[in-house]
């Protein structure tokens, strides 16, 4: 009874799949260790998970219909955890079709998967999928019909393709639109990870919106807990669903549902520097930049919905989030 995890050797994967070996789960990895960061970071979590006897890996790229399709033959997982993707806002501008490759048609050999060899469906959406939309705190109910950077539109495709697919062949569906993860053995390109390398070797910090930018920071933990939450409650009907006014975050024909995966504690970019400087001991060299082409001013995750389907209680402040990434830190790099 196997779960099949993809992005197993990425942030966010790593830490779902150790929490599924920990509770006994057999995990089956499916990750290309791509070198859009430190690929030795990405080897050194999965040293980590084969490690457990629990854990078997296949090194693939998403994109690989034949190689996605061969791995679903022999794991025949009961539930599918799609992590995988071409991560990153500012990368897209660089490089549109890598989104399209790994995004939209490894999603689709995933959901081929599923059809072919019948599985409950887990997906990473993203916040980025509200774009322009300024009404907050972010809420499912509303549309997410402007994005404003390629990635953002990939997920929702994403979730469009779900639906589909869940509608078709009944492959029971639920997409998370994870609000900016962070924690121990997070990704190179993510703020809090780049602001620590460069406070510790003496270098400036460049810090966008000029430092009033307000972002929905997500504990890696927290995001696991609702991970496990829906692996546990596979998503159903909903048979209150009104075709004349259709809820974009749920179907009266298709078991699939959109939830949001955030903190629901805005905290400005400042006050998430103060912390980390207060951890490190040391005072950051501000750079401070206008907003770059792609970001948005806030983001603030709802977490109703999640919390009524899933008893989704996120916990974890940033004070303590940032104090276990700083400690990772200093003993993964000797510092």
């Amino acid at each position: 009874m196997a779960i099949l995890v993809t992005g197993s050797a990425g942030f966010i994967g790593f830490h779902l799949s150790k929490r599924l070996l920990e509770r006994g789960e057999e995990v089956v990895g499916l990750d290309n260790l791509n070198a859009y960061y430190d690929p030795a970071l990405k080897a050194a979590r999965l040293e980590i998970l084969e490690h457990e006897a629990g854990y078997r890996h296949a090194k693939h790229d998403l994109a690989d219909a034949a190689a996605v399709a061969a791995v679903f033959a022999e794991a025949k997982p009961t539930t599918v955890v799609n992590l995988a993707a071409q991560a990153g806002v500012r990368y897209s501008l660089e490089s549109p079709r890598t989104y399209v490759d790994a995004n939209v048609v490894g999603f689709l050999n995933i959901l081929e998967g599923c059809r072919a060899n019948p599985a409950n469906l887990i997906f990473a959406s993203t916040s980025s999928v509200y774009g322009a939309n300024g009404n907050m705190p972010f809420n499912v109910h509303n549309g997410a019909n402007h994005p404003i950077t390629l990635y953002a539109a990939s997920k929702i495709a994403n979730e469009a393709m779900a639906h589909a697919y869940a509608h078709l062949f009944g492959i029971r569906s639920t997409g998370f639109r994870f609000f900016t993860v962070y924690g121990p053995w997070g990704r190179p390109d993510m703020a809090l990870f780049k602001f620590t390398q460069a406070i510790l070797e003496g270098r400036p910090i460049d810090v966008y919106g000029q430092g009033q930018m307000q972002r929905d920071f997500t504990y890696v933990a927290d995001i696991v807990d609702g991970l496990v939450a829906a692996i546990d409650r596979p998503a159903e009907i909903n048979p209150n669903w009104d075709p004349k006014h259709p809820d974009p975050a749920t179907s009266g024909v298709a078991p699939w549902r959109i939830l949001n995966l955030g903190a629901g504690r805005p905290v400005e970019l400042m006050r998430y520097i103060e912390v980390l400087e207060q951890k490190l001991g040391k005072k950051a060299e501000l750079n401070l930049m206008p907003m770059q082409p792609g970001d948005v001013p806030r983001t603030d995750a709802d977490t109703a919905e999640t919390r009524a389907a899933l008893d989704y209680v996120p916990s974890t402040s940033v004070e303590v989030g940032i104090g276990a990434f700083v400690d990772w830190y200093r003993e993964y790099y000797g510092v």
